[in-house]
């Protein structure tokens, strides 16, 4: 016949658990210490497990025991409920010390619910689109939601953006969500490294497919160049940035070019000279607003697709601001602009292209003489 388990002593002043036999249902009497007589006093409780019995009594001591907690308290059938009751007892042992408690670790949910809570606080005003685009990234990390912050490293982040079979577009919004957070939990000292600096979207940009506008319908944008939408559109259709690429663009004015560009090492730092034809409208809204694109990428869309609209200019698929550049890449081509600046406005890489690649130098005056080639037919 088995014996009963020995359980350890308990200290001096520590209160008692006792056995009351086999047949009981909760067969562990849990008493808090005896008064100054030696008189044991009544069970704060009955439980079927010296353990539970253990941590009631450390709970009761420590001063955080209510009554009917027992009924609540799981042992470590798992690994998380060994974890939870471990953290329990070591908890309630430091009140017992009077050591203060250090702050529990943030899981990633938790930082982002304080970024979110910072960044949209009242008074800080954003879209409509922004605040569902980052909601929308923070659904799709769903896998780290529960890790511990400071755990992750770069692989945990890249292994979400691998397994992501959304578009390119929603895969952005997740690399700058964790860009985001990142910042902000610096600022906290929840993390120890930034290592989102080292994810990568690896699959291939599918905006980058796109329709160019037609000759007709170019001609309509500049015969209502006074609305702001219609004045962007001919902006990026004579420049061929990225829609996301003008909130962070250096326009000089007075040598009459632009500086900037995002994704790959062949399109970040490219110069770009302003086409004669658009420097009035740079001009214009560099004045008014301080910068090209006061605008939100998301809200402009949205404004462009009620212009098109008013204007008829309707295409399939439609228009989105990346037929823009694809718009910049057409008009290139129709007027003879050299292939290889052609690329170097657009910030595509020569690939096996050696000589171009490594020997390949054009200034800013060799280009606008390319970029000026092209001609607008009014």
């Amino acid at each position: 016949m088995p014996t009963r388990k020995k359980h350890p002593r308990l200290p001096n002043g520590y209160g008692s658990i006792r056995y009351l036999g086999k047949k009981r249902k909760n067969a562990y009497a849990v008493h808090p210490p005896a008064d100054l007589d030696g008189n044991r006093p009544p069970a704060l409780c009955y439980v079927d497990d010296w353990m539970k019995g253990f941590v009631v009594l450390t709970s009761y001591k420590a001063g955080t025991y209510t009554p009917g907690m027992e009924a609540t308290l799981q042992l470590p059938d798992e690994t998380k409920h060994l974890d939870n009751l471990t953290l329990k007892i070591l908890a309630d042992y430091n009140r017992l010390k009077g050591i203060e408690p250090e702050e529990p670790e943030k899981t990633f949910s938790e930082v982002y619910e304080a970024f979110y809570a910072d960044k949209f606080a009242e008074g800080n005003k954003y879209s409509v689109s922004t605040v569902k685009s980052i909601k929308a990234a923070f659904r799709n990390c769903k896998p780290l939601h529960d890790k511990v912050f400071r755990s992750l490293r770069a692989q945990d982040l890249q292994d979400i953006l691998d397994a992501c079979a959304l578009k390119y577009a929603s895969l952005e919004l997740i690399k700058n969500l964790y860009r985001q957070m990142y910042k902000y939990a610096d600022g906290q000292g929840w993390c120890d490294k930034d290592y989102s600096s080292f994810v990568k979207i690896k699959k291939e940009d599918d905006d980058e497919h796109g329709t160019p506008f037609t000759n007709d319908e170019l001609k309509l944008l500049w015969s209502n160049v006074q609305d702001p939408i219609a004045e962007m559109l001919l902006i990026m259709c004579y420049s061929g940035w990225r829609i996301s690429e003008y909130k962070s663009l250096e326009v000089n004015l007075e040598k009459k070019y632009f500086m900037g560009g995002m994704k790959t090492d062949a399109g970040k730092n490219r110069t770009v000279p302003i086409h004669s034809v658009i420097f009035p409208l740079v001009e214009r809204r560099i004045k008014q607003y301080g910068h090209i694109l006061p605008l939100n990428p998301n809200d402009f869309r949205f404004k462009m697709d009620e212009l098109l609209i008013r204007l008829k200019i309707f295409s399939t698929p439609k228009h989105t601001p990346h037929d823009c550049r694809h718009t910049f890449s057409k008009l290139c081509e129709d007027f003879s602009v050299r292939e290889n600046d052609r690329k170097r406005m657009l910030g595509h890489s020569f690939k096996d292209d050696i000589t171009n690649k490594i020997y390949g130098h054009r200034d800013l005056e060799d280009l606008r003489i390319e970029i000026e080639k092209i001609k607008v037919n009014l």
